[in-house]
């Protein structure tokens, strides 16, 4: 079920009430079976792999904390571990695998041409897997106790409102919360409803629309050069971030209505200055993950500056592989990977920033960094090496084409839609700026009342009526991995 569907407002308006009314003691039963519901509702035939993760990492963690020696204890460890990522090999990546040892072998001429599973990949499998596996992590590292009542352990994997795409909690956030006493409370609903508003606001208004550019010149690169081509990448930029951290916010935002608190996923990682920062503000749920269960266990920064490169480069091309089985998706993170670990260097031998802290220099490593992101961003949205390849050799292409043409599918005249995207662009860029100071309850309590009842009006107008006429762009891009 998509946030940004008819059936979610009308799940979402049955559950809240709901929970307030059931008794504290089975609220846990409420929100599990509303949980499975809620990702059952598109297709149940991947359900048993949640429920089988989940229970082979509650009998591991009881398993754990109950072992009198250190060898039982990394057996029960290694089995919630392999188990895992063994469903996560098995649905996302064996295909990708198996690909590329043919190509490989077949360079060697030895034949050997596997059938392709062509399996669908379950939705949200990236994200609870490691949800479920790092409270697992954490019982043997003694930070928390195992969970003895299942149910609860249960909803702390299934939780629907960050089910699917994040964030990606911990157990020590996330699972003594179930056990709390939760009460409605007006002024926490309002701030959620307002990071609710701003989520759909920044998905369906935003995101849908450049996603009409980007997706008619990704998806027929050929047909298009230079400008066209910076363009559709620059929109895809902000598309993507518009698409995720609205996700982000609609989840946030409804757990908080429901009394949980939900770690922040994105802190305006366009804002940044390097692309180590960067990092630092984008999805932080999983690169806070990255650090803390196997940049750190690889020894971090406490090694010599060529170990700590490789430990770099190391998690930044997992993470690609993360987001996708693919090598576009492996150069996208070992560029990443490269860059931070440059920055290490630099660091290393004394130089923390380029050209001192003038706002000058300060804006010229923000556009700097920006640039790097979108850069990296064509080989995260290109559909394969050929296309992106073709993109990189491209962009400085220019011609007579008609810059507005790829919006030729919006409801509007393509110069109107292009206008109207930079437009929504700066307004975003505004509103970024308005939140890193103020964050979103804060910022909308200063305005004077009669101009923030106009901006709910007023967003609110423009969610329902992109949703109604807009391109239909759909499904958020982060349920693919």
């Amino acid at each position: 079920m998509s946030f940004i569907s008819p059936e979610y407002v009308i799940f979402f308006s049955v559950i809240v009430p709901l929970f307030f009314v059931v008794n504290h003691e089975w609220r846990w039963l409420l929100l599990l079976v509303t949980s499975y519901f809620f990702y059952a509702y598109g297709n149940m035939q991947y359900v048993p792999l949640i429920a089988f993760s989940t229970i082979v990492d509650y009998i591991a963690a009881r398993a754990i904390a109950s072992s009198e020696t250190k060898s039982r204890k990394n057996l029960w460890l290694a089995l919630s571990i392999c188990v895992n990522l063994g469903v996560l090999f098995t649905f996302k990546y064996l295909d990708f695998i198996n690909g590329s040892v043919s190509g490989v072998l077949n360079l060697l001429d030895i034949g050997y041409n596997p059938q392709p599973l062509n399996w669908i990949l379950p939705i949200g499998i990236s994200f609870y897997t490691f949800q479920s596996m790092s409270y697992t992590i954490d019982v043997y590292r003694e930070k928390l106790q195992p969970e003895n009542h299942f149910g609860i352990m249960a909803t702390y994997v299934s939780f629907f409102p960050q089910l699917v795409a994040g964030p990606i909690e911990r157990a020590t956030n996330l699972l003594p919360q179930f056990r709390e006493v939760h009460y409605f409370d007006i002024d926490r609903t309002v701030s959620g409803l307002q990071q609710i508003l701003w989520g759909f606001f920044k998905k369906v208004v935003i995101a849908d629309r450049v996603a009409i550019y980007v997706n008619a010149v990704y998806n027929n690169v050929h047909d298009y050069t230079g400008q066209h081509l910076i363009l559709a990448t620059f929109f895809f930029a902000i598309q993507i971030y518009c698409d995720f951290s609205g996700y982000s916010d609609i989840a946030i935002g409804t757990a908080r209505i429901l009394g949980f608190n939900l770690m922040e996923n994105f802190r305006q990682p366009y804002f940044a200055q390097s692309v180590r920062e960067f990092w630092a503000r984008w999805h932080i749920s999983l690169s806070t993950w990255f650090r803390d269960y196997l940049y750190i266990p690889l020894g971090g920064n406490r090694v010599s500056v060529g170990r700590n490169v490789v430990n770099l480069l190391i998690v930044f091309v997992v993470s690609g592989l993360w987001h996708g089985a693919g090598w576009t998706f492996i150069i996208w993170g070992f560029l990443h990977g490269l860059a931070i670990a440059i920055q290490a260097v630099a660091r290393h031998f004394g130089i923390k920033h380029i050209g001192g802290e003038s706002e000058l220099w300060r804006l010229f490593r923000l556009v700097g960094t920006f640039a790097f992101i979108c850069f990296a961003w064509i080989f995260f949205r290109a559909n394969n090496f050929a296309d992106a390849q073709y993109v990189v050799l491209n962009l400085l292409n220019f011609n007579n084409a008609d810059l507005f043409a790829p919006f030729a599918q919006g409801l509007l005249a393509t110069h109107i839609e292009f206008y109207a995207s930079l437009f929504l662009i700066g307004a975003l860029c505004v509103g970024d700026a308005i939140i890193a100071g103020w964050q979103i309850e804060g910022g909308f309590r200063r305005i004077p009342l009669i101009v923030r009842w106009g901006l709910y009006y007023s967003m609110a107008t423009a969610v329902i009526l992109s949703g109604l006429y807009g391109s239909g762009a759909g499904q958020f891009i982060y349920f693919q991995f």
